[in-house]
């Protein structure tokens, strides 16, 4: 509080910006859609950005009926304030509105200067910013913001021209990024004949006893015909088998632990929240003891992992930084021979076709669960090498350009920091 006393910071509050948050959490599933209104939840919100891995949608007749639910815009800024609090982003032009969780604050920053808008986005995110959401949090069974401590906040009200430039050339990494990625999944459809190949749910259909009792299933969606028609067609073009008929694939679960290390004297323990868009998130990775880790269940680069409860069927591939590491039970772990398989084939594979193979396969009534035994009955096409070689090249430039991304934003964090640090400098 010293060094930016020195400052003589306005307060938000000062600034014009309205400080809000919503009273409203929709609980009930059929509120949610494919399209409606992209809601925003604490989930959502990292590293400056705003992430679209599990974005929910609301159906808009629920956004308009209760007005507990606050409304942001692209150019407004939203602060977790629960669970992780202190998490900052920015909200985009992709969506014209975003419904607000509960747990999330709003800041009407969309009619100030973008430049300035940016600076108090990278402020809060920076040592000066986090310093004081942490330090005001109210210390209950979880922390948590007030919107008075928010209102009350210290921040600048000049800009970092060059931080902003920084935040922009990031956005478009992160653009790009988006771009290769979806270069490859349409790549990997178009390869496997699936492109265009959209088979429906149909309301009636017949079932075989002899089918049922084979599959120990009686629910009528696990036998719903489009999963044989996209089954049929991969077995037929690909001579796809089913996983637990490849003797170089390697199935196991991973261990359970809910005791931690700090990151200096542990190893990472990747968890399903930890998976996004075909890799692992190490930012918010948590760490455990090296002589509490089983040695079945380490971490190895190119395994390739997919959660088994919660979201199912979500699929990364393990990046060199997580090697020696610990997968956690919630996830499954399949190791091949790389010179067979390639890994990042393997992983786009299910979180695409894969991931609604392995949704149906899942079981469980109150909660769904995917099994080691169930995963091996997942079918797997294995494309020539090129064609596996052209997708990985794909999905490495795509994660190539959010490394980037990520450095620039660290970059532009920093360059306010400084505009802090040389202006206290000044002062005194």
């Amino acid at each position: 509080m010293n060094k930016i006393a020195h400052l003589k910071l306005p307060k938000l509050q000062d600034l014009a910006v309205r400080v809000d948050a919503s009273a409203f959490y929709p609980s009930i599933a059929d509120w949610y859609t494919n399209q409606g209104t992209a809601f925003v939840r604490v989930g959502n919100i990292l590293n400056f950005q705003l992430i679209e891995k599990d974005l929910l949608f609301l159906l808009q007749n629920i956004v308009n009926k209760f007005k507990s639910i606050r409304k942001g815009v692209p150019g407004d800024i939203v602060i977790s304030k629960g669970g992780t609090v202190g998490n900052v982003a920015m909200l985009q032009e992709k969506y014209p509105i975003y419904a607000l969780s509960r747990d999330i604050i709003l800041l009407k920053t969309s009619k100030l200067p973008r430049d300035k808008s940016v600076t108090i986005l990278l402020f809060l995110g920076s040592k000066f910013g986090i310093f004081q959401l942490i330090r005001g949090a109210s210390q209950q069974i979880q922390p948590h913001l007030a919107l008075s401590l928010i209102r009350n906040l210290l921040v600048p009200d000049k800009t970092v021209n060059e931080a902003t430039r920084l935040y922009d050339e990031a956005l478009n990494k992160i653009s790009i990024s988006k771009s290769f990625y979806l270069q490859a999944e349409k790549f990997l459809l178009e390869e496997l004949g699936l492109k265009d190949f959209e088979p429906e749910d149909e309301l009636s259909y017949v079932v075989n006893l002899y089918d049922v009792k084979s599959a120990h299933r009686a629910d009528a969606a696990y036998f719903q015909p489009k999963y044989t028609k996209i089954e049929e067609k991969l077995i037929k073009d690909f001579n796809a088998k089913k996983i637990k008929y490849f003797d170089f694939v390697k199935v196991t679960t991973g261990q359970y632990s809910e005791q931690y290390a700090t990151q200096t004297d542990g190893k990472p323990y990747i968890r399903g929240t930890d998976l996004s868009k075909g890799t692992i998130e190490i930012d918010n990775l948590v760490y455990i003891a090296p002589n509490k880790q089983n040695p079945l269940k380490k971490a190895r680069e190119g395994d390739v992992v997919v959660t088994r409860v919660g979201t199912i069927g979500i699929s990364a591939r393990l990046p060199k930084e997580v090697e020696g590491g610990t997968i956690s039970d919630n996830l499954i772990r399949l190791r091949f021979k790389e010179e067979i398989l390639n890994s990042y084939y393997v992983s786009l594979f299910l979180n695409t076709i894969g991931s609604q193979l392995m949704i149906r396969a899942s079981r469980g009534s109150v909660q769904a669960r995917l099994t080691q035994e169930t995963l091996r009955e997942i079918i797997l096409p294995i494309p020539p090498k090129p064609t596996q070689e052209k997708i990985a090249d794909l999905v490495i430039q795509s994660y190539k350009a959010r490394k980037m991304a990520k450095n620039l934003l660290e970059k532009a964090k920093r360059e306010v920091e400084r505009f802090v640090d040389k202006n206290r400098i000044k002062e005194k």
